[in-house]
């Protein structure tokens, strides 16, 4: 049983109501537990319209929200100062959220696969219209 860490993107086309994301969370929720990290919730919290604050509170409610510990803090400053050393620059929150998953080994469901450039972080992302799983 795989379970599964939903990036911050994932989580705001789901409330959007994108059909293909829908589709795939709910498949995804059959094969094991659907997470996401405490900073999604920040990011997903931040941009609530008008009228939407009951839905998303009620979907957030669903998932297993992953707090950020002094493990997962270390590992994102690790993965951020080993990529500056490679000249890319690592957004904090994509940092925590890699070392979510990779700590609580979880496969990351996401549309950003290039703000995540660590090989260890597990993916499931869109391709050409379909899920797949472009690492192994």
């Amino acid at each position: 049983m795989t379970d599964y860490l939903l990036d911050s993107n994932i989580l705001i086309w789901h409330l959007r109501g994108r059909k293909d994301v829908v589709e795939v969370l709910t498949g995804l929720a059959s094969e094991g537990s659907l997470a996401c990290s405490a900073v999604s919730v920040l990011e997903v919290q931040a941009g609530v319209k008008r009228g939407e604050q009951e839905r998303t509170d009620a979907f957030l409610d669903g998932l297993d929200v992953r707090n950020v510990d002094r493990q997962i803090a270390s590992q994102a400053g690790h993965y951020i100062r080993k990529h500056r050393e490679k000249g890319i620059t690592l957004d904090f929150a994509d940092a925590i959220i890699a070392s979510t998953a990779v700590i609580g080994d979880l496969m990351l469901v996401t549309e950003n696969a290039a703000h995540f450039p660590m090989p260890e972080v597990r993916l499931l992302t869109p391709r050409n219209g379909s899920w797949a799983n472009p690492k192994p």
